[in-house]
């Protein structure tokens, strides 16, 4: 069933004490508000609107692309009045209308379907929690026979009120007709001055109206974030989410608790992750691949068999089968191995292609360059790609050897089959199987004799 789904997104959050508006945080590499309207378009979503106000601009800009409609509520006078900003970009041929929080980013799509299930455009349904500390939530106040009858907002609540343990998480589901004419009917003559969207509860009850609760027992799925320290403590709760269900899939972590997933890891069968390692974008893990300990890994496929050794960073790239890479190696953007290629220590390759077999084990540099099979590329040996203006491409033939710290100034090619010698600086084209040496003969000077240091005098004053 396709409903309205309204995305609250106004507030400032002073709180976290910065420039950016609270709901363009990152929790899991993903913003807040992103989060949510996943969660929304997960229920079913055929018309959202997400409510801005603080950095209204920058969060407008952030869903451009999601398909939701933009309202502004300026100035912020309370979730009922961002609710009556919202009444007129809804869909009346929707029955149903969920209100979210866009800094309420854990909530399951499952647990608003069940939620809308419950209102099913005839009832009003509100998310009931009862957590360990009630604070200042809304309390949930019902008759003798268990009945809702309202939702008393804390600063409003009386003593024996405020002793409720079951509260409400503001989220709720309600017939979207009945919606709009509670809304025009909010008032603010409470402590705070502020349309409360609360208020519709006693209204659907002066109605006659049947009003529902459904208690979600995981908490941190209502858990709002308004500081740094509640963003990192729900940053934990979606890490070890995100870690079971690697773990669920037959992934083998080293220990759940030191892997963080900022994006999408895909994983095949038989996959091995080592502990302190980060996966940031969209990261594809094909059978049998094997990651090292304290490993960074965005936006990279790396198929079956490969094997990245610990402390490597990966970007942009793409690993063959069978590969080796690490440690402490860098693919950078454009990087694409073939099969049972090697990359080892402190060896740096960007915008490159590697054929299968390739090598290049030691302290090397390979920037725009194409390699082919079976390649050996030397320690210390580096493509001289850049002139100080442009870019350069080196193409390095199939069964090329080149020697310990050479240099290759773009642009060059190598044929196949060549060698180059040790300490080469090669500029221009190698024949195919010929040793190409382009560096001075080595020279003896008998009789020379090291510079000395000439002992200095006394001071003098």
């Amino acid at each position: 069933m396709a409903i309205n789904v309204v995305i609250m997104a106004a507030g400032k959050g002073t709180r976290m004490k910065s420039a950016l508006p609270k709901v363009l945080h990152q929790l899991g590499g993903t913003t807040l508000l992103q989060h949510v309207l996943a969660a929304a378009a997960g229920v079913g979503a055929g018309r959202t609107v997400v409510v801005t106000g603080h950095g209204a601009e920058e969060v407008e800009a952030a869903v451009a692309n999601s398909g939701a409609a933009c309202v502004r509520q300026m100035p912020q006078l309370g979730t009922g009045h961002a609710v009556q900003q919202a009444i007129p970009a809804l869909d009346d041929a929707l029955a149903v209308t969920l209100i979210l929080y866009g800094d309420v980013p854990l909530i399951r799509a499952a647990t608003g379907a069940a939620l809308v299930q419950a209102c099913g455009g005839q009832s009003l349904a509100l998310l009931s929690f009862e957590p360990q500390d009630p604070a200042r939530y809304g309390r949930i106040v019902r008759s003798s026979d268990g009945g809702v009858q309202a939702i008393v907002e804390y600063k409003d609540a009386s003593p024996a009120q405020r002793a409720i343990t079951e509260v409400y998480s503001g989220i709720m589901a309600a017939p979207t007709a009945a919606l709009k004419r509670w809304a025009a009917a909010l008032k603010n003559d409470n402590a705070q001055a502020e349309y409360y969207l609360t208020d519709v509860v006693a209204m659907a009850v002066a109605e006659g109206m049947a009003v529902t609760t459904q208690v979600v027992a995981d908490e941190a799925e209502v858990a709002g974030i308004n500081d740094a320290g509640q963003l990192a403590a729900l940053e934990r709760v979606l890490q070890r989410r995100q870690a079971a269900a690697l773990m669920e899939a037959g992934v083998r972590l080293a220990d759940p608790a030191r892997i963080d997933v900022r994006g999408t890891l895909r994983c095949g069968s038989d996959v091995e992750i080592d502990v302190n390692c980060i996966f940031e974008g969209a990261v594809t893990l094909g059978d049998g691949v094997h990651i090292g300990a304290n490993c960074v890994i965005r936006d990279a496929h790396i198929a079956a068999g490969a094997v990245i050794h610990p402390f490597t960073h990966i970007e942009g790239a793409q690993v063959g089968p069978g590969a080796l890479v690490g440690p402490y190696a860098r693919l950078r953007p454009g990087a694409v191995l073939g099969a049972e290629v090697h990359i080892g220590n402190f060896v740096e390759v960007k915008n490159s292609t590697l054929a299968a077999g390739a090598k290049a084990n030691h302290l090397a540099y390979l920037g725009d360059a194409t390699v082919g099979a079976r390649v050996n590329f030397g320690a210390g040996s580096i493509t001289a790609n850049y002139d100080g203006a442009n870019k350069h491409r080196t193409t390095i033939g199939d069964d090329v050897q080149v020697g310990s710290n050479c240099v290759l100034v773009a642009p060059v090619t190598l044929g196949a089959g060549a060698t180059i010698g040790g300490g080469s600086t090669v500029a221009e084209d190698a024949p195919a199987g010929q040793l190409t040496v382009a560096r001075a003969r080595q020279v003896t000077l008998p009789g020379w004799q090291r510079p000395k240091k000439v002992p200095k005098g006394p001071k003098t004053t």
